[in-house]
């Protein structure tokens, strides 16, 4: 072995220890994994030894004189150091402030003990701000004054995503006491290892702009060779027999829907919660021709009815044990004379004996649950009262069943308690008329009572269209098809050298552009709705993934002919994601700790790096279909090859630039740029994996087209794992993503 190799042979090894950590992780704890492996002796030693070995083949290769190139590779041993200085003489703790109380102690996470600050800290003031008429967290905010020998040196006001830092020490807001006079700060002293890292960082972003636009670095040679010019913009942002069920007429239950409700921690229109109830139980928001409002509305007034429908949606391990054929159950069917039928398996569960078809068990229980919420009406919070005793402008919401204030006036309280039971007599009597002037009257009352935290009325009626133009199935199937058809149809032509049939190809346009408008609008409608860009859960980062694919494929098409029908069925691979990820996608306030500019500017560029290697991947498939026929279509499987390689540099660029601006997120809320959390560790792998489809002057099996599609397509295996193996098998911090 030629000593150049020897360093990618350190980091195979720190990949495979890295992966077999986030397992040991799972089995035995965070901090066993620590200590075995992330941030043990010989793992600290593997990273040096790597860096090391890399400096030495740098300047043998004499990199030097292609600054980009060396600057990047320095920019991540430098990045190395910083992470090393901070483990060894790096201090964390946390310090614990009541009001008016005077500290000058600290607790030494990594020692616990207790260390002594050079100064003294009060919190002076800690409030909790709320999203406008709810109580939903927006913000916690913590008021410290520092002093030394009875005189204020610094008055800092820190709250999330906003550091206090005196004399090198760094306040984080970390919690408060339950009694909201207490707040719990995270202590970071470690002003040499931060500053060496984040000048790293710089360097990193540096390097990776000069290595894109300089003449003699790798990205510019394959231009040369008759690639995609055009790659280069993507760096920029960019059951049982059943009666008919019974439910209110579609015109009533639309009114109904048009009713406020305190949903998911926000004030929203009932038509969401309808929405999400429905597609919660049936895994579609409609049932038998039913709108979302007729089913809930349904469920409400009419339960007798309802609880004969088969429309939960369950799995066949459930199926098997509630004894019913097919997928879907009613109510009846969880209950026998002897009791709930998913008693004895959920006791099972929590009691640590049955962990086989346990989610499955848990989901059917949960959307009974969901049920019986409704039943007893804890799950309509539709009565705003903004109580006296209140800060002024917070409002209450309340459900007909809850015990309600002592001091709310009895008009308002016999309102609240008998208007829903008034409802259901005049459905069952169908009395249309007056139940609809009830419906408005609690409309009214809404108005009256929380008239100033309502949300504003164009973004309610915002909220109704989103809710009714939400095609994401009917796309996925769009998409998925058309792309699997135009696939074989363009490979066609493309083989004999033809150019596509031109109404073929206008057809495919048509499509791609109408999914894409449709896209833009969707996810911006969503955005306006919540406030903030929509790029906080799975189903939103899948969305603006397939919305990234679909720009692609519209930059890529005239000069590469397959990317038509592969950006259309990446889009609907995606679409497809999103709909089976999360069959209830639901819009919520963002926990105090993601607003932040950073967290949308950190997913959105990952997203562009999965969609641009994701292309990588389906060219592999495609260049390795190709070579089953030996020569024939050797001079196709070079072109897919080149443009391959022109992809991967800003698609690893970019998930580089992504995973690093996440850790200078993870410094700002928590003050510690990286955690060795299951889903930050999984990224890191596939930024190592792939980086090594980046050295074929080092790797020489690499230049060979057929190994290098291989590789390309065994390494989205990574993308995978730290997209959904996280969320689904190791949990951690990240597990919401």
């Amino acid at each position: 072995m030629k000593f150049k190799h020897t360093p990618f042979l350190l980091l195979a090894v720190a990949t495979i220890a890295l992966a077999t950590a986030t397992f040991v992780e799972k089995k035995q704890g965070h901090e066993a994994a620590l200590s075995i492996v992330f941030t043990s002796w010989w793992m600290i030693a593997l990273w040096a030894l790597t860096a090391l070995t890399s400096l030495i083949v740098i300047f043998r290769q004499k990199l030097q004189r292609r600054g980009a190139t060396l600057m990047l590779h320095l920019s991540f041993l430098l990045i190395l150091a910083g992470a090393l200085i901070t483990h060894i003489w790096g201090v964390t703790g946390t310090v614990n402030l009541r009001t008016n109380q005077t500290v000058n102690t600290f607790k030494n996470t990594s020692s616990n003990t207790l260390d002594k600050f050079p100064f003294s800290l009060t919190l002076n003031n800690f409030s909790i701000e709320n999203y406008p008429g709810t109580l939903s967290p927006m913000d916690y905010i913590s008021q410290i004054i520092i002093s030394k020998e009875n005189h204020t040196l610094d008055t800092l006001h820190i709250s999330m995503n906003k550091i206090g830092e005196t004399q090198g020490y760094r306040f984080y807001q970390s919690g408060y006491d339950a009694d909201g006079q207490g707040t719990l700060l995270s202590v970071s002293h470690d002003p040499w290892g931060i500053g060496i890292t984040y000048a790293g960082y710089a360097l990193l972003f540096l390097s990776m702009v000069l290595f894109l636009i300089l003449p003699n670095e790798g990205f510019r040679k394959l231009l040369r060779e008759k690639a995609i010019l055009t790659i280069i913009l993507l760096c920029a942002p960019l059951s049982s027999q059943a009666t008919a069920p019974q439910t209110l007429p579609d015109s009533l239950a639309s009114k109904l829907g048009n009713l406020y409700v305190y949903y998911n921690g926000r004030i929203c229109p009932l038509q969401t919660m309808a929405k999400d109830f429905t597609t919660k139980l049936y895994g579609k928001p409609f049932y038998d021709g039913l709108s979302a409002e007729q089913v809930l509305a349904g469920w409400m007034l009419y339960p007798t009815n309802w609880i004969e429908q088969p429309i939960i949606k369950v799995k066949p391990a459930v199926a098997k044990m509630i004894g019913i054929s097919g997928k879907y159950a009613s109510y009846q069917d969880f209950h026998s004379p002897e009791g709930y039928k998913l008693d004895i398996p959920l006791t099972d569960i929590h009691t640590g004996r049955r962990t086989e078809n346990a989610r499955a068990i848990t989901d059917a229980d949960e959307k009974m649950n969901i049920l019986l919420m409704l039943f007893n009406g804890q799950l309509l919070k539709i009565y705003p009262y903004a109580s006296p005793t209140m800060i002024h402008g917070q409002v209450e919401w309340l459900s007909q069943s809850e015990r309600l204030p002592k001091d709310m006036p009895e008009d308002k309280w016999i309102f609240i308690k008998k208007s829903m039971d008034y409802i259901g007599e005049l459905a069952w009597q169908k009395d249309y008329a007056t139940l609809s002037t009830v419906l408005d009257k609690i409309k009214a009352y809404q108005e009256h009572e929380a008239a100033n935290v309502l949300p504003d009325k164009q973004v309610f009626k915002t909220e109704k269209i989103y809710n009714s133009i939400d095609c994401t199935q009917l796309l996925a199937i769009l998409l998925t098809t058309v792309g699997l058809i135009s696939f074989f149809v363009y490979l066609y032509y493309w083989l004999r050298r033809q150019k596509t049939n031109r109404w073929l190809h206008i057809c495919a346009n048509i499509i791609l552009t109408a999914s894409l408008l449709y896209l833009v609008f969707f996810i911006s409608l969503r955005g306006y709705v919540s406030g903030h860009l929509p790029l906080s859960n799975g189903y939103e980062t899948m969305q603006f993934m397939s919305l990234c694919s679909l720009v692609v494929t519209l930059l890529f098409q005239r000069r590469y002919q397959l990317v038509m029908p592969i950006g259309l069925l990446l889009g609907g691979l995606t679409q497809m994601v999103a709909m089976m990820g999360e069959a209830n996608p639901q819009i919520t306030p963002l926990m105090p700790v993601l607003a932040s500019p950073l967290l949308s500017l950190h997913v959105c560029i990952i997203m562009i790096a999965y969609s641009l290697l994701a292309f990588i991947m389906f060219n592999g498939l495609t260049a390795l279909a190709l070579s089953l026929h030996c020569d024939r279509y050797k001079s196709f499987i070079s072109q897919l090859t080149r443009i391959s390689r022109l992809m991967l540099f800003p698609a690893v660029f970019c998930l580089t630039a992504g995973i690093f601006i996440g850790a200078v997120w993870a410094n700002q809320s928590w003050g510690r740029y990286w955690g060795w959390d299951p889903k930050e560790v999984w990224a890191l792998i596939t930024l190592l994996v792939y980086s090594f489809g980046l050295h074929r002057q080092s790797i020489h099996w690499m230049n060979r087209p057929v190994w290098f599609h291989l590789y390309m397509v065994l390494a989205f295996l990574s993308i995978l794992m730290t997209y959904f193996g996280v969320n689904y098998f190791l949990g951690g911090m990240h597990s919401y993503a």
